[in-house]
């Protein structure tokens, strides 16, 4: 005969603790989210400048930036503290390194580091 003790399903703590660590998902999917949605906003307003870009002066690049982040409503990165601008061979070179850290539960933080090299010349190249 088949034992139907051991047929009975899922137990009330069992429920809860799937529940839990949905909501601990789900959690971290809502404290996440923006911080990847700006980064794929920064990489496109880059990718954006250096395709329109005619100057080959850093310092004119970054204060381009700057009003493109303001743009895009970007305000809790500041464009000359997340990367560095090069001029190599007549051509910019962007180097974007930064992270970002929020608060998740308590004292534990999610940190999200975001690293990309962007060349002018490759931009240029893929849009033709």
């Amino acid at each position: 005969m088949i034992n139907m003790k051991a047929q009975r399903g899922a137990s009330y703590w069992g429920i809860m603790i799937g529940i839990m660590l949905g909501v601990i998902v789900i959690k971290a999917a809502l404290i996440t989210w923006p911080a990847y949605w700006d980064n794929r906003l920064i990489n496109a307003s880059i990718e954006e400048k250096l395709r329109s870009s005619t100057s080959s002066d850093p310092a004119k690049f970054v204060q381009d930036l700057e009003q493109q982040f303001s743009l895009n409503n970007l305000r809790d990165v500041q464009a000359k503290d997340i990367m560095k601008v090069s001029n190599s061979g007549g051509e910019l070179v962007v180097q974007l390194d930064y992270e970002v850290r929020k608060n998740f539960m308590g004292n534990v933080d999610l940190v999200m580091s975001f690293e990309k090299q962007f060349d002018q010349r490759a931009i240029k190249a893929g849009a033709k």
